[in-house]
C-alpha cells in the first residue's frame, strides 16, 4: 500500500519545526475583485453555488482534484498549501481558466498558531474580494506520512505525524466552526489504512484512525447546526508522491491489483465522492466513513 503523503490519501505537506506560524496574507492580484465577482456571477447556478470551501492541501495531487471540481460545481474555492506557492497559483489559474473562483493562502500546519494563522488569512482575503465572511464547506486534506514499522518508530516521528494529522486537524475545525454557517459540510480525508492492516506506516495508520474518531464524535456534536461531517478513505491514488512505486511496469501491475477494477485511482475519483458530500444531495448523511478505495483488498 502506498506511503504518500497520506499513505493512502492526500498529498503530502513536508513542515519546518518553526514553533510559530507566521501570517501570510494574500495580497490580491490585479484585477482580483473584478476577477471574483464575475466568477460570482457566472458560477452561482451550481449546486454549491454561493458557497465558500477551503481544502487544506490544495495544491497538488488528491487536493488539486478536490478544489478543481468544487470549483466547478459553483464555489469559491480557498486553495491552502504550505509551501509550493508555484502550484498553488496553477491550481488557481486552472479554476478561473474554467470560470470559477479562487485564490490561495499559505498557512505550514502543525506548527504554533496554525489554525489562527489561516482563518486570518482566508477572513482577510475575503474581505478584500468583497466576499461575505464565513465558511460552509471545509476540506481537511493536508498531511504528512511517513515509513515506519513498530521497531522503527522514533519519538520525532509521531510528534511529526500527529502535529499535523491531528492536533492541526483538530484546531483547523475548531477554528471554522467559529466561522461556518449552518448546514455546512466538513470533509475529512483519511485513508485505507484504517480498514486493511498496514504496519509498514504504523504511526500514520494511528493518526488516520484519530481522524475517524474525531469525524463520528463531531456528526453528534454538531448536528443541532445541520453541519455534516463524514471521511473519505482513498486507496491507491495517482499521485506525484506515489510516482516511484509506479515507476516500472510491474510496480504499477502491483498497486492496481489491489483494487476491483484493477486500475489505480485518479485524483478526480475521490474528488467526486467529496463533492456529492458537499452538495445539499448528501444532507442526509453524517458520521460516515466512505470506503473511496475502488474496493481495494475485499
Amino acid at each position: 500500500m502506498q506511503t504518500q503523503t497520506q499513505s493512502l490519501a492526500s498529498p503530502a505537506i513536508v513542515l519546518s519545526r518553526a514553533t510559530t506560524v507566521p501570517l501570510q496574507i494574500p495580497r490580491p492580484r490585479m484585477g482580483e475583485r473584478d476577477h471574483a465577482e464575475t466568477a460570482r456571477t457566472k458560477t452561482t447556478t451550481g449546486p454549491l453555488g454561493g458557497k465558500t470551501a477551503l481544502v487544506t492541501g490544495a495544491s497538488r495531487g488528491i487536493g488539486r482534484g478536490i478544489a478543481e471540481r468544487l470549483a466547478a460545481d459553483g464555489a469559491a474555492v480557498v486553495v491552502h498549501y504550505a509551501q509550493n506557492g508555484a502550484a498553488a497559483d496553477h491550481v488557481v489559474d486552472s479554476i478561473r481558466g474554467r470560470g470559477g473562483d479562487a485564490f490561495a493562502i499559505r498557512t505550514e500546519l502543525g506548527a504554533g498558531g496554525d489554525a489562527e494563522a489561516l482563518y486570518a488569512a482566508v477572513d482577510t482575503a475575503l474581505e478584500q474580494r468583497d466576499m461575505e465572511p464565513g465558511l460552509d464547506i471545509l476540506v481537511n486534506n493536508a498531511a504528512v506520512s511517513g515509513s515506519a514499522r513498530i521497531h522503527e518508530v522514533t519519538p520525532e516521528l509521531v510528534d511529526k505525524i500527529f502535529s499535523v494529522n491531528v492536533k492541526s486537524l483538530l484546531f483547523v475545525i475548531k477554528e471554522a466552526l467559529t466561522r461556518m454557517r449552518e448546514g455546512g459540510r466538513i470533509i475529512n480525508v483519511s485513508s485505507a489504512v484504517t480498514r486493511v492492516a498496514y504496519p509498514e506506516s504504523i504511526v500514520y495508520s494511528m493518526s488516520k484512525g484519530a481522524m475517524d474518531t474525531l469525524t463520528l464524535a463531531l456528526a453528534k456534536e454538531l448536528g443541532p447546526r445541520r453541519i455534516t461531517v463524514n471521511t473519505v478513505s482513498p486507496g491507491f491514488v495517482a499521485t506525484d508522491m506515489n510516482a516511484k512505486l509506479r515507476s516500472t511496469p510491474e510496480g504499477a501491475a502491483r498497486l492496481a491489483g489491489v483494487s476491483v477494477f484493477e486500475r489505480i485511482g485518479e485524483p478526480c475519483d475521490i474528488a467526486g465522492i467529496v463533492a456529492f458530500l458537499a452538495s445539499p444531495d448528501s444532507q442526509w448523511i453524517t458520521g460516515q466513513r466512505l470506503d473511496a478505495s475502488g474496493g481495494s483488498h475485499l
